[in-house]
């Protein structure tokens, strides 16, 4: 069973099976860590021999005051030089690979989110995950790539961990109580700048969540925007995106002002404490229990400090931020399936005696017991007073009413029964809304390699011969993003010629010529009702365009949720004053 934007292939195998799914944002950031483990530890070991290098640079040069200069010893102060030339090589070098190399890994993960999101949401059996398009683009493409950054901040945390760490243990070597100072102040300072993070993470999952809606509500207006100008809703449309942006701005001018604040806060205390630090160290100085190539390690360790203290605050918010938007990922990773195939394949060549649909007692949604049968070769029309009704049926038959009552039966198997692949292969729907793609023509009616005497065919049926026919490039004439350059009709018709070009055994079709004046209407239900005699299968229209139901071989009427009349159009329009009101007017 499939819609008709193209015959369902198999079900793809997704490259990373043999993985389970996170079920949580820990479980995602911590496969993340996992998958790029050879890198991840590369990387911290480049960026933490670039912190321990900057971290002995003062201490090179504070030895540097003691053994050469204060002695005035040329020979020390070559090797000191040496030292530094030394030094800063491989700092430097250090930092461009590790970085490079955990940059690359940030990178790598966001590309694997992104595939995994798009996998997820083009998946054959669909998902429930409550997001709208422009949401599920957000969380595809921006919470993919700050989920990412996880496995940066770990690198990047670890390597400013070594940068202190080192920091601690020269200022014990030079003096117990600075280092101690030291390694107690820090502590306690990081575990205070925790509070805010937390509010961060909130705040940043609520700016991401209000910019995802802005972006599912332009993505429809612009879906849209032809239908807004045609009714006068312009003006009503723009106020809701209005509000909606409003409510995307807020919550990011809140987002970056607690950033902002918890920037502020931890320049502000990583500046108090080195200057506790520098100050007691001073005052050693003065009283003779530092020298004064000590001192100087000790203010330019103090002086360095600042940017792992600082690097380790950050490190803080893109874990808060990292947090909110695995959230988001893993409600989408986890989300439902829209349908829930069984394990039984559908034989080669599918009765010829035997219903091909079956229902009994069907209730879903508004429809009640509802009994419909659909046998080879039968064009059935359906008539269905309420729009629910029909939307009801068409969930039905399209295998995404998990919920339903009663028996469904494709080819004399219970549709939950089936498989995937008999499903979508059986059983085609083209629903009202169908879609376009940019490309050309043939490309939107068919993946396969299909004749082309077969979509020429497809679309005469469907009264859009005269695209071909009037365009020097045929079946290769292009088609725009969203197919901008074809009206309302024609996007309508070559829809309605893709659902017949693939010859499904059972074709559903929903209000297929909503779009088209009367006259190209009969040309339409003329077209269809006879390619689809010769193709053999069945075909189910659920309408209320008389042209369409004149065809059909007996036509059920769908009243309250309930089969109320079955009969030929002509002796329902002469028996039936609800049909007459219905279809005739």
């Amino acid at each position: 069973m499939t819609t008709a934007e193209g015959r369902a292939a198999p079900e793809p195998a997704c490259p990373t099976s043999s993985e389970p799914v996170p079920t949580s944002a820990a479980a995602l950031r911590s496969r993340s860590l996992r998958r790029h483990r050879g890198r991840i530890t590369l990387g911290v070991a480049l960026l933490s021999t670039h912190q321990l290098c900057e971290a002995l640079v003062p201490v090179v040069i504070g030895l540097t005051i003691d053994t050469a200069v204060a002695t005035g010893d040329i020979t020390a102060l070559l090797w000191c030089v040496s030292g530094l030339i030394l030094l800063f090589t491989c700092l430097a070098l250090a930092y461009r690979t590790g970085a490079r190399l955990t940059l690359g890994v940030v990178e790598r993960e966001a590309h694997l989110l992104r595939l995994e999101s798009a996998r997820r949401v083009l998946h054959p059996r669909g998902q429930r995950s409550g997001l709208r398009s422009g949401e599920l683009l957000s969380v595809a493409t921006s919470d993919a790539e700050q989920a990412a950054t996880y496995a940066r901040a770990w690198a990047v945390g670890i390597a400013q961990g070594t940068a202190i760490t080192v920091t601690t243990i020269v200022l014990l070597t030079i003096n117990v109580p600075l280092g101690l100072g030291v390694l107690l102040g820090l502590p306690l300072m990081l575990l205070l700048l925790r509070v805010p993070a937390a509010r961060i993470a909130r705040r940043t999952e609520a700016k991401q969540a209000t910019a995802a809606r802005a972006t599912a509500m332009a993505t429809d207006l612009v879906g849209g925007l032809r239908v807004l100008m045609g009714i006068g809703a312009r003006h009503n449309a723009s106020l809701r995106y209005r509000q909606a942006s409003d409510h995307a701005l807020t919550a990011s001018v809140g987002a970056a002002a607690s950033n902002g604040v918890y920037k502020g806060l931890v320049t502000a205390s990583g500046a108090v404490f080195l200057a506790c630090v520098a100050g007691a160290a001073g005052w050693m100085a003065l009283q003779g229990h530092l020298t004064i190539g000590e001192l100087i390690i000790v203010v330019g360790l103090a002086q360095f400090l600042a940017e792992p203290v600082q690097a380790l605050g950050m490190v803080g918010q893109m874990f808060a931020i990292a947090r909110a938007s695995a959230r988001r990922l893993v409600r989408l990773l986890n989300a439902p399936d829209a349908v829930t195939p069984g394990e039984i394949t559908l034989r080669e060549g599918l009765p010829e005696h035997e219903p091909l649909v079956e229902l009994r007692e069907v209730g879903h949604r508004t429809l009640d017991g509802v009994d419909l049968t659909l046998r080879p070769g039968e064009f059935l029309g359906v008539l269905a007073t309420d729009p629910r009704d029909a939307e009801a049926l068409v969930d039905l038959l399209a295998g995404r009413a998990a919920d339903a009552r009663g028996t469904t039966l494709i080819a004399g198997v219970p549709l939950t029964d089936l498989d995937l692949a008999s499903l979508r292969g059986t059983v085609l729907v083209e629903e009202h809304g169908g879609f376009l793609f940019e490309g050309t023509l043939r490309s939107n009616l068919t993946t396969a390699d299909l004749d082309e005497d077969r979509l020429l065919a497809a679309l005469d049926a469907a009264a859009a011969g005269e695209l071909v026919t009037g365009h020097p490039d045929g079946l290769d004439r292009p088609v725009t993003d969203r197919a901008g350059n074809l009206s309302g009709g024609q996007r309508q018709r070559v829809a309605l010629a893709r659902a017949l070009a693939a010859a499904p055994p059972v074709l559903v079709l929903h209000d297929p010529t909503t779009a088209v004046d009367a006259v190209t209407e009969e040309a339409i239900a003329r077209g269809t009702a006879a390619l689809r005699a010769a193709h053999g299968g069945g075909t189910i229209v659920i309408a209320s365009s008389p042209a369409l139901l004149a065809r059909a071989d007996r036509v059920l009427v769908l009243r309250e949720g309930r089969v109320r009349a079955e009969d030929t159009h002509i002796r329902l329009a002469e028996d039936d004053p609800h049909y007459r009101e219905a279809v005739l007017r």
